[in-house]
């Protein structure tokens, strides 16, 4: 008969804890309910939510070299993979879309209120504090971070034949002001690769 540790007591304040991490991890499965505009780079079926957190947080990873030498890869990641979590609540903003920009920031704050509460007090901060300065976009990590959420769709809808662009009618002039500008700001090097791509597309399309 194979013998096994002891089980560990844990004091009441490990088990609080622990109660209230797995809560919230819970809770953040719904993520992957959540449906975006983009499509899967085969075009079966549109990309969920925590998909795309994992593949940007991917593309982060992959292309952190082009990011400027101040930037900390570890956490533009930390950034992307909870970025998105207020989706759980807010639903999806797409990018092209006729959106409340306004009203939009007030759901996503208040969700980033209620998801974020269900964390020990000191990680509820620690999420917190991230996702405003994902947010803000105005510190050298998070301006990388908002740099690789606007790259992701941009390559796969280039992949895919122009994916999303062609239900919102999207135009060359759009993806400068909405995808060009964030890009440039926070990856130069990537939007240099990128935007001849991209006029190409346009130019033949």
């Amino acid at each position: 008969m194979t013998q096994t540790a002891p089980l560990r007591d844990l004091t009441a304040e490990q088990q609080d804890r622990l109660n209230r991490q797995m809560e919230f991890l819970r809770e953040a499965d719904k993520l992957k309910g959540i449906l975006r505009a983009s499509q899967l780079l085969d075009n079966s079926r549109p990309e969920n939510s925590a998909e795309h957190s994992w593949h940007i947080m991917l593309y982060a990873f992959v292309l952190a070299e082009h990011a400027d030498p101040d930037v900390d890869a570890s956490r533009v990641m930390q950034m992307l993979l909870i970025h998105d979590i207020v989706e759980i609540d807010a639903g999806d903003a797409p990018i092209h879309g006729e959106v409340d920009h306004a009203a939009m920031a007030i759901k996503e704050a208040a969700a980033a209120d209620r998801l974020f509460n269900l964390l020990p007090d000191d990680q509820a901060h620690d999420f917190r504090a991230l996702w405003d300065e994902f947010e803000a976009a105005q510190t050298p990590d998070a301006r990388f971070a908002k740099a690789i959420d606007r790259v992701q769709t941009p390559v796969g809808n280039l992949h895919s034949g122009g994916g999303s662009w062609i239900e919102y009618n999207v135009t060359m002039d759009q993806i400068d002001t909405r995808v060009g500008t964030p890009i440039n700001r926070g990856a130069p090097v990537l939007w240099a690769w990128l935007r001849p791509l991209l006029v190409a597309f346009f130019t033949k399309s």
